[in-house]
């Protein structure tokens, strides 16, 4: 059974003060999640992430389309009690203390009496708030407020998890171990769909990634396989204080670090820049082919397409006439 699908869901702002008119959030989007899946939903800024999840969780109301989620339609109130969720800039009663709060949505959302006080220490445990348990979330760094909102989208256990921008405001180690625990959720059998724009997150946790932009749908696709393909390139690292000119006259784009040299190039150079590194009698570190990134993926599913042009021509054509 699919953990959520996504049928032609699609939601129109109206905007202005006072002849108001419809602004497109997001386009009819078809998509699917299996169970047991880390999905990244990645974009920049504005893309539609979080009007996606905000449908998601019945938090504002669809223009058209509908979803089900984990088997039952995506506004059955039973669906609440599956699922955990983590808002972009999520908002907490400041004058509570950590444990408080946990202890507060525990029983928003049905934790038995007898297990919520273990279930809180759990999750300050499991999100490294222990020590702070007892201070004021007004005092709170944005990092700490961003773990204290993981902490109360898994305290429930659901079997769905929400989480928008769930980087945002972490220093590196904080990021880590947000990255661990979307592990752990995984290795624990739940569904984790996340939205973000920091690619490297996504490459290293996501089974799968989505591209969405100005409110479209641009590409769906398994990391690995995104990531798996070749540019036609090799990069050579070799012990050097400076570049041989013979690797220069092959086109190398070259790096130097310290006595390290870092050099790509095309892959049908190989046997003639090792041949260099033999006549120089450098010592070889490594040779790999350069593959391809998300980075890149991203980047090309963000270009517009011929259409898109075309349709923003004509669109900047027809406000040309009517001025």
């Amino acid at each position: 059974m699919a953990a959520i699908e996504i049928l032609d869901l699609e939601k129109n702002y109206l905007v202005g003060f006072w002849r108001k008119r419809p602004k497109l959030a997001l386009r009819p989007l078809r998509l699917t999640i299996e169970e047991g899946e880390v999905f990244g939903f990645l974009g920049p800024n504005g893309a539609g992430k979080t009007t996606t999840l905000k449908l998601l969780m019945g938090l504002v109301f669809p223009t058209g389309g509908t979803a089900r989620i984990l088997g039952k339609e995506m506004d059955d109130p039973r669906v609440k009690s599956e699922i955990g969720f983590l808002p972009e800039q999520p908002y907490f009663y400041d004058h509570l203390s950590a444990r408080e709060l946990l202890n507060y949505y525990g029983q928003l959302s049905g934790v038995p009496a007898k297990e919520r006080s273990a279930r809180v220490e759990q999750m300050l445990a499991r999100v490294g708030l222990s020590e702070s348990a007892g201070v004021q979330l007004r005092k709170f760094s944005k990092g700490m407020l961003q773990r204290v909102g993981l902490a109360q989208a898994i305290l429930h256990d659901p079997k769905l998890v929400f989480l928008d921008e769930p980087m945002s405001g972490l220093d590196p180690m904080g990021r880590r171990e947000v990255r661990d625990l979307i592990q752990q959720l995984r290795h624990e059998g739940k569904t984790v769909f996340f939205s973000t724009h920091i690619l490297s997150d996504a490459e290293a946790l996501c089974d799968r990634v989505g591209i969405i932009h100005q409110g479209e749908l641009r590409g769906v696709g398994a990391v690995a396989e995104l990531t798996s393909g070749t540019q036609g390139k090799i990069e050579i690292i070799f012990c050097a204080q400076r570049v041989p000119v013979g690797l220069t006259a092959l086109g190398a784009e070259s790096r130097i670090s310290g006595d390290m040299v870092n050099a790509v190039l095309l892959e049908e150079q190989q046997d003639a820049a090792l041949e260099v590194l033999r006549r120089e009698r450098l010592k070889l570190i490594s040779l790999m082919p350069v593959r391809s990134s998300l980075e890149e993926y991203y980047i090309q599913k963000l270009r517009p397409t011929e259409g898109q042009k075309e349709e923003g021509e004509n669109e900047a054509d027809r406000k040309g006439v009517g001025a």
